[in-house]
């Protein structure tokens, strides 16, 4: 086998083994560098597998609530160990997915720890094999795409003990179930992973240092998921900090404060879920002076880094912390390497999404943001009540919200909050991309019954033309 390459990607999760796809076809002679399992973190312990987790949630929901839909199911219950176990098959067979495309578009898998010395044009990838043993290579074009980990903060006891004290990643294969549940933080992954125990008549609490859950969403989504999951059984708690959290003989033990005043809490298990933080250590970045701001690389729009020939992607590079950001980076980057001319990302048009129960998502800026900046607004809603799919579906709990510029039609933002708002989200993304103006989207004809008449719906509404409320 060649040592030498035109393109070598370090990490093999959604950013990396798409930008070695599209490497490929792009006819460059690609290799991808992974030390675990290829997919990284997203098909083996994040993105896929927790919703194969919450889909099981799900399904037990509406097992437990069939009588609202005229069903008898009698003895309903749930198989701890069976749960986890389909999610890690899901985990599997998406891994061997990526395997088939690896070998399909020729790219070289090399399997190790990778870190970076100084080379003539670009720096030089070593590999260290699970034997032990140190192989160098050399690539025209090196592009990091070694993704994050959970933050943590050993200082106050925020750390994963494996037993007691959970990651996202202990979570999704707990060597016990939990009797009473602690989570730290109120973002995507917290809320998913409090949702998904709460299903299962685990008695949860969210803790969260900000003024509500879900801080990055709109406010007025934050509001209604709060209430939401509440009456699924979650407590909250925002505007806390956690001082401090350690495992006892039986469980947990944390004191937070909130108002100057301090309270102790005790669960079986805690899940810490503060954030993400990237994977920037031991590469050998420092040797070469790459810079780097806050635990992140810093690139320009096309994922080059202040090193020559070197470049990043993904998570490592900083927010959005999101599977399909990474993608679209890796493939923006590796397309300016093969000299085409593409378009830069543009982060506020980025869709987000939270698989929580009810689901969230959004894209765009919120009403908050848009006043901020000084623009002048239109906001439409509509809300699931009002929709008749939503109602037979027995989903009418949720809302549809838009955000226009006044003076020029432009849509600045939509939040969405109840079933299945994580595959609608798209249309509104679509729209923003396309740079589709309100007069568009509101003679667009939307299909009927469907839970995407709501953003039609929630379009009219902003400009008074609302129908169905």
């Amino acid at each position: 086998m060649s040592n030498s390459f035109d393109v070598i990607v370090i990490g093999s999760g959604p950013g990396g083994y798409v930008t070695a796809i599209r490497a490929s076809q792009l006819g460059l002679k690609t290799a991808i560098v992974e030390r675990d399992r290829l997919g990284g973190i997203c098909l083996n312990w994040g993105c896929i597998p927790t919703k194969a987790l919450l889909r099981s949630a799900e399904v037990y929901r509406n097992a437990m609530h069939a009588k609202d839909y005229g069903l008898t199911i009698e003895n309903v219950s749930f198989d701890p160990e069976a749960v986890v176990k389909r999610s890690r098959g899901v985990a599997g067979r998406m891994e061997k997915g990526v395997q088939f495309l690896m070998k399909k578009n020729k790219i070289t898998v090399l399997e190790g720890d990778a870190r970076l010395e100084k080379g003539a044009a670009s720096p030089k990838v070593i590999v260290k094999g699970k034997d032990g043993k140190e192989a160098p290579y050399e690539a025209k074009h090196v592009i990091l795409a070694t993704g994050a980990r959970a933050r943590e903060i050993p200082a106050a006891g925020l750390k994963s003990d494996g037993k007691r004290i959970w990651t996202y990643r202990d979570a999704m294969t707990p060597p016990s179930w939990p009797e009473s549940l602690l989570v730290f933080g109120s973002g995507a992954i917290g809320i998913e992973f409090a949702s998904f125990y709460a299903a299962f008549g685990v008695k949860t609490t969210v803790v969260e240092l900000l003024d509500r859950v879900l801080p990055v969403e709109d406010e007025e989504i934050s509001a209604f998921a709060k209430k939401r999951y509440e009456r699924e059984g979650l407590k909250i708690m925002t505007s806390t900090e956690a001082k401090s959290l350690k495992a006892t003989a039986n469980g947990v033990e944390a004191v937070v404060q909130a108002n100057g005043k301090q309270e102790t809490l005790t669960a079986s298990h805690a899940i810490v879920a503060i954030g993400i933080t990237g994977n920037i250590e031991n590469l050998g970045l420092e040797g070469l002076g790459v810079k780097t701001d806050r635990g992140h690389i810093v690139t320009d729009g096309y994922g080059k880094t202040n090193v020559a020939g070197l470049y990043a992607i993904g998570d490592v590079t900083g927010a959005p912390w999101l599977a399909h950001k990474a993608s679209h980076e890796g493939v923006i980057c590796i397309e300016a390497i093969a000299g085409q001319k593409p378009h830069p990302l543009i982060k506020e048009r980025i869709p987000g999404c939270t698989y929580s129960h009810p689901q969230v998502a959004s894209v765009g800026i919120t009403e908050a943001k848009a006043k901020a900046a000084g623009r002048e607004v239109r906001v439409g809603r509509f809300p699931f009540v009002g929709n008749g799919k939503a109602i037979a579906l027995g989903e009418d709990q949720g809302m549809v919200k838009v955000v226009f510029d006044a003076k020029t039609g432009e849509l600045l933002g939509a939040h969405m909050i109840g079933a299945e708002v994580t595959e609608l989200i798209q249309g509104y993304a679509i729209a923003m991309q396309t740079e589709t103006t309100e007069h568009e989207l509101m003679e667009t004809v939307f299909p009927h019954p469907t839970l995407s008449e709501m953003m039609h719906e929630a379009v009219l509404d902003a400009y008074g033309r609302v129908l169905h409320v």
